[in-house]
């Protein structure tokens, strides 16, 4: 996102605007423009030089590190580590050695104030700067901050390991709150961590070897219900990104709940894992109906099972009369984009068939005006496709339904389709029953293929 002033751009009074020329630039040399930069804090590369973590800076601190080699500059709080960006900044080493080892918000303002900087640096972060708070009974100075653990100077903690537990840190911008967590350990992956929010109540879960470190909190303002979460596999990062409704600054993270920061052994954590799932019908086939249970007390999906996973090998084990706890359903689909509808085109990969059940069964059953349905149904070998019989059975009932299955690891005796999803697939695929008929494309599966999907 780019931060664009108000006014006029750029301003009457910008550097922008000076001279006829504009704001002097240096030639960059090869292999260092905006894009190479960007490509750079993509590697996963340590640009700080302080493996992953975040600490809070002292001023002290803060005017040790003014050379080009060594260089710390402050934006609005935050500390970070230039260096790396020298040979890639337009306006040339020496324009940020002005503010190297000092604040350099007001020079920052004064040059280009709309350049996202958070976006740009956000690999060289360092930390905050410490806040400075006179005790109204010691009336000694302490120095606060919210949010980042490590309480020693940066110089001592360098020269020492840091601790074996994990912890975290957090900061924020005007729209994102990022909680970083340090495992200490190499090879973590996304399927390591399990992130739920639910009533205020935000819980992350590391899985480390046989012990789980756990985020457990009642976070300061609500967030929106979508938060990324990345990895960085060579130094045990891991950094979730949640999205602020309110873009006002939060005074603290919020309150610490049950287990808050604390690495436990496994089999105590009573770890909750939550999934979701599609319920399905009973079957395709109009003969097989769905029996009248009594209270509408059964529910019907449709699970695979991951040996190397964390919840389906759980469920798998469970015997009747075992509990699991089932939420409300989820989702924003309407069943009003069905009406009138005259072509209706289904894209699933693997388990995203599920969602496409019980779609057929209401389309084919309830829809007088459609004219045809059509399901291309991707899959790695035959012995992965879900209900093959069933919906070629019902290919065969019912005429205006059609099924086509697509392999990426077929064996020799296959002759069906092949490949993964592609303009040439789905143009082939996508074709009306009349010019201006009303169509409805529903695509479901890994968000690989979703998204390539989309595009």
């Amino acid at each position: 996102m780019l931060n664009v002033p108000s006014q006029s751009f750029p301003a009457p009074s910008s550097q922008q605007r000076v001279a006829s020329g504009g704001r002097s630039k240096v030639p960059l040399k090869q292999g260092r423009s905006l894009m190479d930069w960007i490509r750079l804090t993509k590697s996963g590369k340590d640009l700080t030089g302080l493996k992953g973590r975040l600490f809070e800076i002292t001023e002290e601190e803060l005017q040790k590190h003014n050379k080009k080699d060594d260089c710390w500059i402050c934006i609005r709080g935050f500390v970070y580590n230039v260096s790396p960006y020298m040979e890639y900044h337009p306006g040339g080493e020496d324009e940020l050695m002005r503010a190297a080892g000092s604040d350099g918000t007001d020079l920052f303002d004064q040059v280009h104030r709309w350049v996202n900087y958070e976006s740009m640096l956000k690999e060289c972060l360092v930390g905050k700067m410490a806040v400075k708070l006179i005790s109204k009974d010691y009336h000694e100075e302490k120095k606060v901050l919210n949010g980042m653990l490590p309480k020693s100077q940066v110089t001592d903690t360098l020269a020492r390991e840091g601790p074996i537990s994990p912890s975290y840190d957090w900061f924020q911008t005007e729209s994102l709150v990022t909680i970083i967590i340090y495992t200490k350990q190499k090879g973590m992956n996304l399927d390591s961590v399990i992130v739920d929010y639910q009533y205020d109540s935000f819980r992350a879960e590391t899985i480390i070897k046989d012990h789980s470190y756990l985020i457990h909190m009642e976070l300061f303002r609500e967030i929106q219900e979508d938060f990324s979460v990345r990895v960085v596999a060579n130094v045990g990062k891991i950094e979730i990104d949640l999205k602020k409704k309110e873009h006002t600054s939060w005074k603290h993270l919020g309150r610490a709940l049950e287990n808050h920061n604390s690495l436990i052994p496994r089999k105590d954590t009573g770890t909750e894992i939550v999934k979701p799932y599609t319920p399905v019908s009973h079957s395709l086939l109009s003969e097989l109906t769905e029996p009248v249970l009594p209270n509408n007390k059964y529910i019907y999906f449709l699970i695979k099972i991951y040996p190397a996973g964390l919840f389906t090998p759980e469920l798998d084990h469970l015997r009747i009369g075992d509990f699991v706890s089932v939420s409300s359903p989820e989702g924003n689909f309407k069943i009003s984009q069905f009406q009138e509808l005259e072509d209706l085109f289904l894209l699933a990969a693997g388990t995203g068939f599920t969602p496409m059940v019980k779609i057929l069964n209401y389309a084919l059953t309830n829809i007088p005006s459609l004219r045809k349905v059509k399901l291309m149904f991707f899959n790695k070998t035959e012995d992965d496709i879900i209900w093959r019989s069933q919906l070629e059975n019902l290919a065969f009932k019912d005429k205006r339904y059609d099924v086509e299955f697509v392999l990426s690891a077929p064996t020799s005796e296959w002759t069906g389709k092949q490949g993964h999803i592609s303009p040439a697939l789905v143009s082939e695929f996508l074709k009306r029953s009349l010019d201006k008929s009303k169509v409805l494309i529903c695509i479901c599966g890994p968000t690989p293929f979703t998204e390539q999907g989309i595009r």
